[in-house]
């Protein structure tokens, strides 16, 4: 059973938002819940509101579908944090010598899918599904051609061919 959940237009940008998505991404709902609760950066907050609506989604959607699923057992599956708009959120801020400094100020969507699947299972079927040489649409690696007698000169050729007739005779 999979849930998902989103979050749109939260305040700040979204390289700082993935910084928090980063810690959270594959771990179980109550260490991810606990991280994002002692994180000091201030995007953990909206995050952690996305991730406690796809725990919210999960247990829903099970109760529809008239299956069983415990919130203690989903972990985090994916997440992702999308940029938003910047057009109407620019300011300006003074600067030395009369100065305007345009500004702009961020939104990013974030994006949480949480599962109650075992990770075992979806890691190994990803394992498995790699892709093998020979099957329909992939090349096999090729090593490239190396040029041993390009750009050499005469000299390092001759000393090439006369080193093995010393060894023989030094044998």
């Amino acid at each position: 059973m999979e849930a998902r959940a989103s979050a749109k237009y939260l305040h700040g940008s979204a390289q700082k938002a993935r910084l928090v998505i980063d810690m959270i991404r594959g771990k179980n709902v109550n260490e991810a819940l606990a991280v994002l609760q002692y994180t000091n950066k201030r995007a953990a907050d909206g995050i952690e509101a996305c991730v406690r609506s796809a725990i919210a989604n999960a247990t829903e959607t099970a109760e529809r579908a008239n299956i069983a699923v415990d919130p203690d057992d989903l972990w985090v599956k994916a997440c992702f944090v999308d940029q938003g708009p910047t057009k109407n959120r620019r300011r300006v801020r003074p600067a030395p010598q009369g100065r305007a400094y345009r500004e702009r100020r961020h939104f990013c969507h974030v994006t949480v899918l949480v599962s109650s699947e075992d990770k075992e299972l979806v890691r190994g079927n990803k394992s498995k599904a790699r892709r093998r040489v020979g099957s329909p649409g992939v090349r096999p690696v090729v090593a490239p051609k190396s040029n041993s007698g390009a750009g050499r000169t005469e000299r390092a050729n001759k000393n090439d061919e006369a080193a093995p007739s010393e060894q023989q005779a030094a044998q």
